[in-house]
């Protein structure tokens, strides 16, 4: 298996940060907790490193 290219890991970043930011626009809109729960779950499986927090107020 060959090394990921620079192109490779720019396209991924692009990718994650589309899908938190419609994860993002998708959160603000419920208004269930059990479901901004399942949002939270799935947001740590794109970014594990990320906190509700600052999935929340990105910069």
């Amino acid at each position: 298996m060959g090394k990921p290219t620079h192109k490779n890991i720019i396209k991924r970043r692009r990718k994650r940060r589309e899908k938190l930011k419609k994860l993002r626009e998708e959160y603000k809109k419920l208004k269930k907790k059990k479901e901004k729960e399942k949002i939270l779950e799935k947001v740590r499986k794109i970014c594990p490193w990320l906190s509700e927090k600052e999935f929340l107020n990105p910069k």
